[in-house]
Formats: structure tokens, C-alpha cells, sequence
């Protein structure tokens, strides 16, 4: 039996079902990691911010070297055509990709004319809302410095990978990951806000992480809302003392923090206001209307 759900890809002008074989030993992406992609969600007839993700994954080739070949609107309406593959209402992964797949004349950087392009739609039923514990990471997010984190590049997710098992083997479902100076950046898998005394925070977007769509939505939601939301440097301590903690992510959306530690946490007002607002939103645009 496949390890993967139902999924149908277009490359090359074609759609391809499963899992189909791209690239190969000698692939400059299979040995060293030129890849980025992004991730949107279609669910109950929605696609929020499909545009969005769609310009960002040409963002994301262009800072690792490689061309974007598609233009973001021409992605958008692949979306569309690969949707009718599944069952009506069907949740689903989108996830558009490059790859280098020759070396260029620098022999580790990818030849910018070698630039695969593949758009990969499965099923990916939403999380229900439930919440997740969380940690503190021993491990640090990396600098702009030293990794492309202003791109949604594969060669950062082993990073993450590491978080998520240290967490894991000690009882947690993810955890807080700090920058190099010791400031709460995200969690393994998503951004992240706090809320204390009747203000929401979220940490500054300072190039350790990436400044999600899904975040930047939720943000401005919540102040259009008459919500006090703070981009702020925050330490761990910051959140093991909030009075509640949620995330977001293209993945789950918007989802509460039930335990940091030994502490339990309730689903808080600005949680479900969070939830409520982007949940009204998201079901504004709807497949057959995303730019």
C-alpha cells in the first residue's frame, strides 16, 4: 500500500498521478538540496490567500538562484483544474515546487536555466481544533547569514525535522524554537503568538523565521477587529508565563497552545476571536474566485 494519500501532480505539461518519479541521482536538487515550494490548503470550497502562496514560491526560487518558470496567476488556475480530480470538498495540500536540476557554473549552486517547476495537490484532511504542547527547543533557528531563511527552502526542514523529534521523544507535540540571540522565534512547524493582559504579541519578524502568510493574515484580522496585536522581542519565559497561546500555519490555520511544560492552558478569547475572524475570511475566497 502507498505510505502517501490520493495525489495528483502536473509537470511538464501533464497531470500524473501518485507519486511519479522526477528527478534522479545526478540532479543537482537530489544531492544538493536546491529546492523550495510553498503550501496552500483548499477546504470546504475554499483557497484562502492562494495567490499569495503562489507569488511567494517564485520569491523563494529566485533567493536560492534558481528561475521562476510559471507566473503565479498561471499556478493559480493549475489549482483550479487539479482540484475537479478529487471529491467534491476534498481538504487538500498544495504544495507548487522548483528544483535545480543541473549544476551551474559554480558547480554547488544550480544552473538557473535547469529550473523544474511541479504543482503536487493531495489529501490532507484540516486538523480538527484541538491544541498541542509545547517545549523549549535546545536547537536555534538560523540566521539570514547563514541559510536562506527569507525562502521556503527545503534545505531548512531537517532543521525543523530535529525539533520535532527532540520534542516528541520528551512527551511534547512540538516546541518553541529561539533565534541565535535566544528570542522565541516560531515553533517547528509554525508561527506563533501569545497573549497577555489583554494583548496579543507575536515575535518580530527579524529574518530567523518566515513571516507567514497565514501570520501576516491572522495580524491583520485580529487589529481590524480593534485587537492590540504587538510584533515584539520575546523571550521564552514571555510565554511560559502568557495568559494563552496559539499558532498559525497553512497546515492547521490557527490553532491553540493547551500545555507549555508542566503548565496547562485553556483556549483562549483571542485564540477563537483569531479563529472565528480567519475562518470568515477564508470562506470569502473560494476556488472558483482566488485571483
Amino acid at each position: 500500500m502507498a505510505w502517501y494519500s490520493q495525489t495528483w501532480n502536473w509537470f511538464n505539461g501533464e497531470w500524473h498521478e501518485g507519486n511519479p518519479p522526477l528527478i534522479g541521482p545526478r540532479s543537482h536538487v537530489s544531492w544538493l538540496g536546491s529546492s523550495v515550494f510553498d503550501g496552500a490548503r483548499v477546504f470546504e470550497g475554499v483557497a484562502p490567500d492562494l495567490d499569495r502562496h503562489c507569488e511567494r514560491v517564485n520569491r523563494s526560487a529566485l533567493t536560492i538562484g534558481l528561475k521562476p518558470t510559471m507566473e503565479p496567476q498561471a499556478i493559480v488556475e493549475l489549482v483550479r483544474e487539479g482540484v475537479k480530480k478529487f471529491a467534491p470538498n476534498t481538504a487538500l495540500y498544495v504544495k507548487p515546487m522548483y528544483w535545480g536540476e543541473a549544476e551551474g557554473l559554480a558547480t554547488i549552486a544550480p544552473d538557473p536555466e535547469s529550473t523544474q517547476f511541479c504543482l503536487s495537490l493531495f489529501e490532507a484532511p484540516m486538523p480538527v481544533p484541538g491544541g498541542l504542547s509545547v517545549m523549549k527547543s535546545s536547537f536555534r533557528r538560523p540566521t539570514l547569514e547563514s541559510m536562506p531563511t527569507d525562502a521556503k527552502a527545503g534545505a531548512l526542514y531537517p532543521n525543523n525535522a530535529r525539533v520535532l523529534r527532540e520534542a516528541k521523544e520528551k512527551g511534547f507535540d512540538n516546541a518553541l524554537v529561539c533565534d541565535a540571540l535566544g528570542n522565541v522565534a516560531e515553533t517547528a512547524t509554525s508561527n506563533v503568538f501569545m497573549a497577555k493582559d489583554g494583548v496579543v504579541y507575536t515575535p518580530y519578524a527579524n529574518g530567523t523565521f518566515l513571516n507567514g502568510i497565514t501570520r501576516q493574515r491572522v495580524m491583520q484580522l485580529l487589529r481590524d477587529d480593534g485587537v492590540s496585536v504587538v510584533e515584539s522581542t520575546l523571550r521564552y519565559e514571555d510565554f511560559a508565563g502568557a495568559d494563552e497561546i496559539f499558532i498559525s500555519g497553512n497546515y492547521s490555520k490557527v490553532m491553540p497552545v493547551l500545555r507549555i511544560d508542566a503548565r496547562d492552558l485553556q483556549p483562549g478569547p483571542f485564540y477563537r476571536r483569531a479563529r472565528e475572524l480567519y475562518w470568515a475570511f477564508a470562506h470569502g475566497q473560494s476556488i472558483s474566485k482566488a485571483a
